[in-house]
């Protein structure tokens, strides 16, 4: 019986590239664990079509080929260990925590990256120390990833991440800040509570009612709605209430809709004209808001908002996921208006909610 996996081997140390090419393909297609060490040797081939068909048959073998790809961390050769990061990334486990945690100290920024998002996928309690101080990485994508490690990580990552709150440099108080939001613990909300009125830096305070919307804890709706008073927070902070989902903050969401209770102050949108501020983008905001907390109460206002049309859309969004008891006020708007565009839009929401249009009578033609 011909043995494919040792034919495909062979196949490797062939002097055509297309060939190797095609033999680590279909290496990938056997995942069979005996071609991890030809594989592996494959990642220093002169061909990148090569060592790119390498990196997938070693990915698709995943767990027996982890520890081989652990000693590539430790390579002269920087395309190596780049190129080892990156499929640990995707497949690594607890066996190579060591080699990982040495390679977040690489010049490399690529396999710094690489390692810290194996290290997310790992979960180790043991590596949160190594990780927070790359927060402060020169690389912008290295701070990203050290950042959602951290939230994969979860609990036992908070209190170096609440810490790491207090930090003296912004931006690693604003990758902590991402990274409790992403971790979605409720034992999150009180520190970034004292950040959200706190902190000096608004990228901080702003990024901190994101990360209240991302936990979802209805303790924070009161201070996120007070949160709305200050004109560079107010439309993050309504994200931030359709994002908890609490039905508290309905009446004040109904508010900013209708205009009832308009800001001091709003700034003229960037780049939208003299005619269009800030706060037409909160009111869209807060009809998206209300569709997703999904209280009955919202309802007149969202079909007031098709009027307007600057949240028509979203009101039109926002009604169908009410379902058939939006259907009644919707056909006699359809009925009685003479704006095509508002028509379209309530016809658009209508069919979402499944409600057709009676069929003709065969026997009236």
């Amino acid at each position: 019986m011909v043995d494919e996996v040792a034919e495909q081997m062979a196949a490797l140390r062939d002097e055509d590239w297309a060939i190797r090419e095609e033999a680590a393909r279909l290496l990938g297609q056997l995942k069979d664990p005996r071609a991890v060490t030809p594989l592996v040797s494959l990642l220093r081939d002169q061909d990148r079509s090569v060592r790119e068909a390498a990196m997938e048959a070693l990915r698709a073998i995943g767990v027996p080929a982890v520890e081989a790809l652990g000693a590539c961390l430790t390579e002269n050769d920087l395309a190596v260990q780049e190129a080892a990061s990156a499929i640990l990334a995707t497949v690594a486990d607890e066996r190579v925590i060591t080699p990982l945690l040495s390679a977040l100290r690489s010049n490399d920024w690529i396999v710094r990256m690489h390692a810290a998002q194996a290290l997310g996928r790992v979960k180790s309690a043991d590596t949160v120390e190594a990780l927070i101080p790359l927060l402060q990485d020169r690389v912008k994508a290295v701070r990203e990833e050290s950042a959602t490690a951290l939230a994969a990580i979860g609990d036992a990552a908070i209190p170096c991440l609440v810490q790491a709150l207090k930090h003296d440099d912004w931006l690693v108080r604003l990758h902590a800040v991402e990274s409790l939001g992403k971790a979605r613990s409720p034992r999150a909300v009180e520190p970034l509570l004292s950040v959200l009125f706190n902190d000096r830096d608004s990228a901080v305070r702003e990024d901190a009612v994101r990360a209240l919307g991302e936990i979802g804890d209805a303790q924070a709706v009161d201070h996120v709605c007070v949160a709305m008073r200050e004109p560079g927070l107010r439309t993050v902070a309504v994200e931030a209430l359709g994002r908890i989902g609490n039905p508290c903050a309905v009446p004040v969401l109904i508010d900013v809709v209708t205009g009832a209770k308009p800001p001091e102050s709003t700034r003229t949108a960037v780049g939208c004209g003299d005619h269009w501020n800030e706060e037409l983008i909160t009111q869209g905001a807060a009809v998206r808001a209300l569709g997703l907390i999904g209280d009955d109460r919202a309802i007149p206002s969202l079909v007031a908002a098709l009027s307007p049309t600057h949240t028509r859309a979203e009101a039109a969004a926002s009604l169908a996921k009410f379902g058939s008891k939006v259907v009644p006020v919707l056909i006699s708007l359809l009925n009685d208006s003479t704006d095509e565009n508002l028509r379209f839009h309530v016809r658009e929401t209508l069919t979402l909610v499944g409600w057709r249009p009676r069929q003709i009578s065969i026997s009236r033609l």
